[in-house]
């Protein structure tokens, strides 16, 4: 679907969550609000740099950039935002929303350390190839969820901590990764 779809489905699950059986779950659902106004936050807040704009402008191939996300995952809110926005500086790249909950299932050929773990952003070229794989969320943040995780801090620390990483960071770290990986 398209990042537009997206944000109508994400939409509509807050408007009806009852129409959406994993959204009758209270805590999903509390998630989802919450990523809704994050999400709204990095699309007024985020542009790439110019240094990631001109990059990117010299892609002149064809390019599907394919994230596989759902609306209640909170390092989802934080870089699907940037993602698209760092894809619509280039006309040859169009954007591919998938959810992870949902046929295809795509993300079962994408797991990470054999989890589900998301957003997971796949790069492929005109003929279908993939390019890249990027995901779930940016190396230093994943550095410090994986510390806090080691040093058995409690899930709702984690989730604060991850939080200021990402507003912190503003989006910096992930174009330097996605850079470095189209660059290779």
């Amino acid at each position: 679907m398209t990042f537009e779809n997206y944000l109508q489905q994400f939409e509509d699950i807050l408007n009806h969550p009852e129409n959406h059986p994993t959204y009758q779950d209270d805590e999903y659902y509390q998630y989802t609000k919450m990523n809704w106004t994050r999400m709204g936050r990095w699309l007024k807040r985020f542009e790439p740099s110019e240094a990631f704009q001109q990059f990117v402008n010299t892609i002149s191939e064809k390019q599907q950039w394919i994230i596989i996300t759902e609306p209640w995952c909170g390092d989802a809110a934080h870089s699907v935002p940037m993602l698209t926005k760092m894809a619509a500086q280039n006309p040859n790249i169009t954007v591919d929303i998938q959810l992870r909950d949902s046929a295809p299932f795509l993300i079962d050929s994408y797991l990470t350390n054999g989890g589900k773990s998301i957003p997971i952003l796949i790069i492929r070229n005109q003929e279908g190839a993939d390019l890249a794989v990027w995901g779930p969320r940016p190396k230093g943040c994943q550095d410090l969820f994986l510390s806090l995780k080691e040093q058995g801090k409690d899930f709702s620390d984690i989730k604060e901590e991850i939080q200021k990483w990402y507003n912190t960071d503003k989006g910096v770290e992930i174009q330097k990764e996605i850079q470095a990986l189209l660059q290779k």
